[in-house]
């Protein structure tokens, strides 16, 4: 090399420049900040069945079967499965993973962790309802897991893939304070738990031994900022490089933006209603001066389709979504296993809906009180008052009150309200009517999600026979079968199915998600 100081100088700049291009995405940024739209509640993987903790979960555990982009069922931490007769299933595991703490993942761990949903007895969400239909789980080897079931079970390996893999050695003795608490936060993901300020912040750091493609990001944090407005001033000012549920009201301004990219994908979660179907009299419902009704309107199938006949789907979908949904037909979105595309959304018909509720003994309407979370699904407050308008027309007279997730889904599964607005997203129609309108049963984990506890045995018998089929087109004709006698039951009111966006900075890309997950390791630089 020629003794000129700055020519070595340049010479040295380059290969630099070079090795950073070589490198790949990780040398180009060591930090990802991105803005959650809710509240991570606890870091245990199997203490609360909700949205943001699964998805949170995923940075640091694995499950055995992960789902792609699309919601297609793809390999985890098993290779492969097979039902080896109607009643057994059989799951190979990957070789050679590791935990964060350097120990190797053996067949034993996920028998341990197939039991542990089941001894969480104060879950306020449990786990279970992926669980309960597994009799034994055996290692046969270090690396093949079977499982018996009761009954024949074609969905189990989609239970399967919202039951993530602890280490038995770290979490035998462990309580949920101790995931918590980072100390039981041994899994195989692909990052390593670094800190939890609760409602604040989770940081997390790369694990150069992960199985599977290598995050670009030395260390991830999370900021928890559940306000729309907030959340996206920090996008703007640049403390977090990408934000989920955009405000639908900034999408358009978003758009025009070149330092920003929007990545959009229509949701499988479905916004719908469920209604206080058990109890001779509600909570929430009363005559037009206020006083408690003795009787129980929403028993009545009649007033919950004229309910259904008072909305304007579109018109919702137009104005209070600006767009950013699709009128809801079903309990699953299209495209999901048992859809029916034969059924069409409710027709908007308040002249139907008031003789309807005439024909029940209510010509002149009642009260009710519409309950719903104001932080958890887009434009969930606004969804709430825009029901409420439209039951006013028909002579339901119709308040609203709204609060925090952290406060509404408690309430709503102890059964406090008449009325409450829920989103669910699933990867298959069967699944979702168990979970949603099957008849509550803490035994066999039905019903785990059935606010109204609405029952119907013909109906439960129908899910059975579809989540019975190992035969997927058997089983996707059964379970349109049973979402349809659901529907015309109006057992739930559909709504809508949201659209995901995203929203993130030049520089940075990420493919957006049926499931609405937000997943750091699939965030790449450009």
């Amino acid at each position: 090399m020629p003794g000129n100081p700055k020519r070595r100088a340049a010479w040295a700049a380059g290969l630099a420049l070079a090795a950073a291009m070589l490198a790949g995405p990780a040398a180009l940024s060591a930090e990802l900040k991105l803005g959650l739209s809710a509240d991570v509640s606890s870091l245990d993987p199997h203490f609360v069945n909700i949205a943001p903790n699964i998805a949170f979960s995923q940075h640091l555990f694995d499950a055995l079967v992960h789902v792609d982009p699309d919601g297609k069922l793809i390999p985890g931490l098993a290779t492969s499965w097979r039902a080896v007769d109607p009643t057994t299933w059989e799951f190979k595991l990957r070789r050679g993973v590791k935990f964060h703490d350097g120990s190797e993942l053996t067949a034993d761990d996920v028998v341990f962790s197939i039991a542990r949903p089941a001894q969480l007895t104060s879950s306020p969400g449990p786990f279970t309802s992926y669980t309960k239909q597994i009799t034994d789980a055996k290692a046969t080897d270090p690396y093949t897991v079977r499982l018996k079931t009761a009954m024949p079970y074609g969905p189990l390996p989609l239970d399967l893939n919202s039951i993530f893999i602890v280490s038995k050695k770290a979490a035998q003795s462990a309580s949920t304070e101790d995931f918590n608490s980072g100390k039981a936060l041994v899994g195989t993901g692909p990052f390593k738990f670094a800190s939890f300020k609760r409602g604040d912040r989770i940081e997390v750091t790369r694990n150069d031994q992960y199985w599977g493609d290598k995050p670009a990001w030395d260390k991830v944090t999370f900021r928890i900022i559940t306000s729309d407005t907030p959340r996206l001033a920090a996008l703007l000012s640049g403390d977090v490089d990408a934000i989920e549920a955009v405000p639908t009201a900034d999408i358009a301004k978003l758009k025009t933006n070149p330092k920003y990219r929007l990545e959009q994908k229509t949701s499988w979660r479905t916004i719908f209603w469920h209604m206080d179907q058990s109890r001779d009299k509600s909570p929430f419902i009363t005559d037009k001066a206020g006083k408690p009704l003795d009787k129980n309107p929403l028993k009545d199938v009649r007033v919950r389709q004229a309910i259904s006949k008072a909305i304007n789907r579109q018109a919702m979908v137009e104005r209070t979504m600006e767009g950013l949904a699709v009128p809801a037909s079903n309990i699953v979105a299209p495209g999901i296993l048992g859809h029916a595309d034969a059924i069409k959304p409710e027709a908007y018909d308040p002249n139907g809906a008031k003789k309807l509720l005439a024909d029940a003994g209510y010509p002149d309407g009642f009260g009710i009180t519409l309950h719903g979370p104001n932080n958890r699904y887009v434009n969930d407050d606004q969804v709430v008052q825009t029901v409420a308008q439209f039951l006013t027309r028909i002579g339901i007279q119709a308040k609203v009150e709204t609060m925090p997730l952290s406060s509404y889904f408690g309430r709503a599964r102890a059964g406090e309200f008449s009325m409450a607005l829920l989103g669910w997203g699933s990867l298959a129609g069967d699944f979702a009517l168990r979970s949603l309108v099957g008849t509550p049963d803490p035994n066999s984990g039905w019903g785990t999600w059935n606010w109204g506890k609405y029952s119907n045995p013909k109906l439960d018998e129908q899910v059975r026979a579809s989540l019975g089929s190992v035969d997927e087109k058997k089983r996707a004709d059964l379970a349109k079968e049973a979402a349809a006698a659901a529907l015309k039951d109006y057992a739930v009111i559909p709504l809508h199915h949201q659209m995901a966006t995203w929203a993130v900075r030049k520089g940075v890309r990420y493919a957006a998600r049926t499931d609405e997950f937000t997943f750091a390791h699939q965030f790449r630089p450009e």
